[in-house]
């Protein structure tokens, strides 16, 4: 099912190319296979669609992280912590935390 997974988000994101859950999951599934640049490439897309998308967010953080893109990292988890912040998304708004906090003492 994993080989197939990674086929179906592709297929629905081009039957649907508007749909921001199908980018998020997109970029989840290519950032949990370890290609960083694929998953910020669905990320950036996803959060085009859905800007307030806290998940969104932390995902892009850690793919830019992995990228060694710091600075791009640090503020997609700034603007994610703000988002879920509002949203009231507190367990996003946590884990953005520990990541950012990390990164921040280097």
């Amino acid at each position: 099912m994993s080989a197939d997974k990674l086929e179906q988000l592709k297929q629905l994101a081009e039957v649907d190319p508007e749909d921001p859950v199908v980018f998020y999951g997109l970029g989840s599934e290519y950032l949990r296979r370890g290609d960083a640049a694929a998953a910020a490439e669905a990320l950036h897309r996803c959060l085009e669609l859905k800007p307030d998308y806290s998940a969104a967010h932390r995902e892009l953080g850690r793919a830019l992280e992995k990228l060694g893109r710091v600075e791009e990292a640090v503020a997609a988890y700034r603007r994610g912590h703000e988002v879920a912040t509002e949203k009231g998304d507190l367990q996003t708004a946590r884990e953005i935390s520990i990541f950012l906090k990390r990164l921040e003492q280097g």
